[in-house]
């Protein structure tokens, strides 16, 4: 059995713990907790622009932020919240950012009432409705998009939602584990 130090991972989380441990932990790996998606929903929107570190240091303070990233709570955010949002120190004061986390909320409820889950409407998009684990070998033939996170993409701002591009799709797929990127090398696959 390998250490913990002699253990091989994707390059791209480097050694920050933080960042080790989101790799190690969570990235890739498929979950059903509907708060967690939304979580992941708000965070990714939120990064568009910034790195995804700079994200995960403020992540304790979005939880906060964003009522424990409960999407009812959320949704109900009123113009003095939005205010109080944009004085938060601990995150992203983005106007547009802010806001759309709030109507994402909304727009996640709608679809949760449609679907039954959040989690259903998702994997709808998948082929055979099941994660997809990708063979890459080098990070640079991870794509920064796909056929399936465009599809997604224009039907969540069809639905109403913002901040939710190709882009940002294909690597909220990748937090949530609806598709596994880790290279074939890295023991964390």
């Amino acid at each position: 059995m390998k250490s913990k130090e002699s253990l091989i991972r994707c390059d791209w989380c480097g050694t920050d713990p933080l960042y080790v441990t989101y790799h190690d932990k969570e990235w890739g790996k498929p979950t059903q907790e509907e708060n967690v998606l939304f979580e992941f929903l708000v965070l990714e929107s939120a990064q568009a622009g910034l790195s995804w570190i700079t994200i995960l240091r403020k992540r304790e303070y979005y939880r906060q932020a964003f009522a424990d990233f409960n999407p009812q709570k959320v949704a109900g955010f009123d113009e003095q919240k939005i205010h109080e949002l944009l004085h938060f120190k601990g995150i992203v004061r983005n106007k547009n950012k802010i806001k759309s986390a709030i109507i994402n909320a909304s727009v996640f409820l709608k679809i949760q009432k449609e679907f039954g889950t959040f989690h259903t409407y998702l994997y709808s998009f998948l082929p055979n409705k099941a994660p997809i684990i990708n063979t890459f070998e080098s990070e640079k033939d991870i794509p920064a998009q796909n056929e399936i996170s465009i599809k997604l993409s224009k039907d969540l701002k069809k639905r109403g939602m913002k901040f939710i591009g190709p882009t940002i799709c294909y690597a909220y797929m990748q937090a949530i584990g609806m598709v596994n990127d880790h290279l074939i090398s890295c023991d964390f696959r």
